[in-house]
């Protein structure tokens, strides 16, 4: 019997390995041909000169004083953002963690509405809440459109959630009974928070932490609208390098320098993540959430709910309201403009807009879901340097320039049988990059729940991969599959970076519509850049609601 089953073990770790690998097949196929090839592509045309590579030039760079300026204020404007997210947002985390409360689940969806936003729409509710004739003006004539300040609490707008979610799903598991028990021992509150809650916490601190670094280091449409002439992030100076000054080797140099900073965020992040899979014990979200008691506790509750009115609420309505003020008094005039393509700026009315998003975030969200879901499956087992490493590559499109992704599109597809400049499908492929990784941290941790004792058992029973899969794994995780999809669709409709490039002017994209409105000078252009941002706004909520009334797991990131 012995030796049978030493026969059998390194059968079955064989057949598992293959099984793996024959997973990971598409996914690393897919990100090879349409996100290291771009990158490589545009890297090689900005640093390659008559067949030889001039690696000189990176110095030469780095040497401008501009540039060292960019890449002083993209690092800076990172750390202060991710503070003051973190000082915003963990008491948010706390409430939604340990409270149960009226309106918990609608409040969690609109907590989450500003991450899934467009970076433009963002950028654009915080113009017409702190730009010129926005309401700061026009009740005290303050304005901060030009200022650091704006592009600050519009990062926190948008990384609210990431702290809240991230920090909240781990705080919500952690027994408040550890804590009690420090406090009978005499310990003061703050002092058994500190000594015991807070080292647990930790790990996802930091991972959050982390996330909303990479997330501002890489912003590029809250500083393209915000920061004005003045300010500039990597991801910014790329773009005015690739499409404003074509000096494609200044453009190399820079995607450079962004992949080996992502990559080095996205490595200390991926030790923070195995951190906090082993913290302390932990129990059931349900065991942990009581009514807020005693008047420290509902101030709490209604300070993080004034909070979140005042941050998060208040742009979006402003933006609603700049879109019904028109010249005539508050109407829907500049919605109706929207079907007009008198304006110039597109070959069709910027009402089609809203067709061509939803045509493209589904097939995107197709496409994120088939690649994300076999990357998923191939992930479930947690061990081993090919697992870590692949699961690394997956995270990568959040991170590198999604501007240089784009522009590569256009300089490598440009051959048979990859010449896809003039198809259709360019735009879903871009924002699929970007929708798989969503797809991967959604359905992954459902993954590793499933007992794999139910697939050893299928499998013994003669069932194929396929099979185990169709008939152990999808029934289970069919809720989440439900979520990821949702996600995805969020994400691409919202991709603006790598858009902005392969977007055809006679199928724009809204965020794309929403940027060259803003272009513009004129009170009708400005107006109808606002009314499509609270189309795109309504759009995201919807889903968002949709997603939280099917989810049954309120630990998980998202």
């Amino acid at each position: 019997m012995d030796l049978a089953r030493t026969e059998v073990a390194p059968r079955r770790s064989r057949k598992e390995s293959a099984t793996r690998i024959g997973l990971m097949a598409l996914p690393v196929a897919f990100f090879a041909v349409f996100f290291a090839y771009p990158v490589a592509a545009i890297v090689a045309r900005g640093l390659k000169i008559d067949g030889a590579w001039r690696f000189g030039r990176i110095g030469e760079v780095l040497a401008q004083s501009d540039i060292r300026h960019v890449l002083w204020f993209t690092t800076w404007q990172a750390l202060a953002s991710t503070a003051l997210t973190l000082l915003i947002a963990l008491p948010g985390a706390y409430v939604f963690a340990r409270f149960d409360f009226r309106g918990k689940q609608v409040l969690r969806a609109v907590v989450t509405v500003p991450f899934v936003l467009p970076t433009v729409v963002v950028g654009t509710a915080f113009l017409a809440l702190v730009g010129r004739g926005g309401l700061l003006d026009q009740l005290w004539g303050v304005r901060l459109d030009t200022t650091v300040w704006a592009i600050l609490l519009a990062h926190v707008f948008f990384n609210y959630a990431v702290v809240v979610r991230t920090v909240g799903g781990l705080w919500s598991q952690l027994d408040p009974r550890q804590e009690e028990a420090a406090r009978m021992l005499g310990a003061s509150r703050f002092a058994a928070w500190r000594r015991v809650t807070l080292p647990a916490l930790s790990p996802a601190v930091a991972a959050a932490a982390l996330m909303v670094f990479l997330f501002t280091f890489t912003s590029f449409g809250v500083v393209q609208i915000l920061g004005g002439p003045t300010f500039s992030t990597l991801e910014v100076e790329i773009y005015r390098q690739t499409s404003e000054i074509f000096d494609l080797a200044t453009a190399a140099v820079l995607t450079i320098v962004q992949f080996v900073a992502v990559g080095a965020i996205l490595a200390v992040h991926a030790w923070t993540v195995r951190r906090r899979e082993t913290a302390l014990r932990l129990v059931a979200p349900e065991v942990t959430v009581r009514r807020p008691r005693g008047a420290g506790q509902w101030a709490l509750l209604g300070g993080v709910l004034a909070s979140i009115l005042v941050l998060l609420v208040l742009p979006l309505g402003v933006l609603v309201q700049r879109s019904l003020d028109a010249p005539g008094g508050y109407g829907f005039a500049y919605y109706k403009a929207l079907t007009s393509a008198d304006s110039g700026i597109f070959l069709v009315a910027p009402i089609a807009a809203i067709g061509n998003s939803l045509e493209y975030a589904l097939a995107a969200t197709a496409i994120a879901v088939v690649i994300g879901g076999l990357a998923a499956a191939a992930l479930t087992r947690r061990t081993g340097r090919l697992v870590r490493g692949f699961d690394a590559l997956l995270m990568l499109p959040l991170g590198v320039s999604a501007v240089t992704v784009g522009f590569g599109f256009l300089i490598a597809l440009d051959e048979p049988p990859l010449d896809l400049r003039s198809s259709w499908i360019l735009v879903p492929l871009a924002q699929a990059l970007v929708g798989v990784p969503f797809v991967v941290r959604t359905m992954l941790p459902v993954l590793r729940a499933v007992d794999g004792r139910l697939r050893e058992a299928a499998a013994v029973l003669g069932a194929s991969p396929w099979r185990v899969w169709r008939e152990v794994d999808l029934p289970l995780v069919r809720r989440a599959l439900l979520i990821a999809a949702g996600f995805a669709f969020a994400v691409s409709l919202g991709e603006f970076g790598a858009t902005v490039f392969i977007a055809r002017p006679d199928n724009p994209t809204l965020p794309v519509a929403v940027a060259r409105l803003l272009g513009r000078a004129g009170d009708l252009n400005y107006g109808q850049a606002m009314a499509l941002s609270t189309i795109l706004m309504v759009v995201c909520a919807v889903a968002l609601l949709l997603l939280e009334r099917i989810r049954t797991d309120r630990t998980g990131e998202f």
